[in-house]
């Protein structure tokens, strides 16, 4: 087909006798570069149309099929007109770079299907997990993981086809990747680890991107931010980017608080040993404030029980769940029922216990005030040993039951 164009145009323009051998190519290949600009740019604009039409319909696959072929279908009508155009100029040019027309064509094909395949899992990943296309979005993990995947069976497809074309046996290839792989394998068991570990979190999932993690065997406590097949980004809560190897994770215990069903409040409140009376009716009404309150779940376990005789109180023990799991409000609740239970408390008029001392003086103690204040009167010699004794005697007793 090229041979009889270009026949036809040179025997066209020999005709008029108009230009030389080398202006008459030239004039054929500007008119095959202009043709194939002028191709590309209808084929965009038609595929532009039919993306804006398919978008008002409810089908979402065609809208991504149409968005992920459009550049690649550009420069395909390039890559097919370069092409033409190179050959042309090849049949006179003895130029060596004209010989790779046949390879830069495949390779070409070859990197136009591996985009066009790029582009179509990336659409179909933005729709798997968008709640606004989906009315049951995937998991974000699960979703990155496959595609992921996916791009990488598309990239070694694509290689192990490229060396095929270039005349690479591919059965060679893969015999020097097995033993390559092994010598590889024992240089980069760490990063080998990584990857594994990073399979292994993609496959059970005990995090995904936004849990919140925190492990009792590391300092690990943050955000998931990225979860990558070498390295998983956590964000403290100091808001600093913490970087932890996948393989970590493999061997070490991991808690999600993002997945608790609901928070726990667990107090010990006191109260004074004088109000023992009313520690029933307190008990009592504090438990049906707590099943009757709108943010405690009541489904769950609820205990209010006189708990024990402490050092300075007489301790309730308060253990019950909130309805919520949100950090902040989580606290607003807990503010607000404890407040209740010292409004109860209050209410039978007892109070709140904190650690006090009582003091027991023993009655032959004396008090150093007391000795000085009888040291004049023996002194003077005014009365008698007997009743001076008497009266120290009765001294001491007053001064010991002040004390006490």
């Amino acid at each position: 087909m090229i041979g009889k164009l270009l026949s036809t145009l040179n025997g066209w323009i020999e005709s008029f006798g108009l230009l030389s051998e080398g202006w008459r190519v030239g004039i054929v290949v500007f008119a095959l570069v202009f043709g194939t600009a002028t191709v590309a740019y209808i084929a965009s604009h038609i595929i532009g149309a039919l993306e804006r039409k398919f978008s008002k319909t409810n089908n979402l696959w065609d809208d991504a099929l149409l968005h992920s072929a459009r550049k690649p279908v550009v420069a395909f009508v390039w890559l097919q007109g370069v092409y033409w155009a190179a050959e042309i100029a090849h049949r006179y040019s003895e130029a060596e770079i004209f010989a790779a027309n046949e390879n830069i064509l495949r390779i070409g094909f070859v990197f136009i299907i591996v985009w066009t395949a790029w582009r179509l899992i990336k659409e179909a990943e933005s729709i798997l997990v968008s709640p606004l296309k989906m009315k049951k979005p995937m998991d974000y993990t699960t979703v990155n993981a496959v595609s992921k995947l996916s791009r990488a069976v598309v990239i070694i497809t694509a290689i192990l086809i490229a060396m095929q074309s270039l005349g690479f046996s591919i059965s060679g290839v893969l015999a020097f990747g097995g033993v390559g792989g092994i010598a590889i394998g024992f240089a980069a068991k760490d990063l080998l680890a990584n990857f594994f570990g990073g399979f292994i979190i993609h496959l059970d999932r005990p995090f995904k991107v936004g849990d919140w993690v925190r492990s009792p065997d590391r300092n690990i406590e943050g955000t998931v931010e990225h979860i990558g097949w070498r390295l998983t980004t956590v964000r403290t809560f100091d808001k600093r980017p913490l970087y932890v190897p996948n393989a970590v994770f493999t061997n070490i215990a991991v808690e999600n608080p993002s997945r608790m069903t609901n928070r726990r409040i667990y107090e010990t409140i006191g109260i004074r040993y004088a109000d023992v009376a009313e520690m029933s009716a307190i008990v009592s009404e504090v438990r049906s404030m707590l099943e009757n309150h709108e943010d405690i779940d009541a489904g769950q376990t609820l205990i209010v029980n006189f708990l024990a005789f402490n050092a300075s109180s007489l301790d309730i023990m308060i253990y019950t769940f909130t309805k919520t799991t949100e950090w902040v409000r989580f606290h607003e609740i807990k503010q607000d029922v404890l407040l209740r239970i010292s409004d109860i408390i209050e209410s039978h008029g007892a109070e709140v216990a904190f650690p006090t001392r009582t003091l027991h003086l023993p009655e032959a103690v004396k008090l150093a005030g007391s000795q000085d204040q009888h040291r004049p009167e023996k002194a003077r010699g005014g009365a008698s040993a007997e009743p001076a004794e008497t009266t120290r005697q009765g001294d001491s007793d007053q001064d010991a039951g002040e004390g006490e």
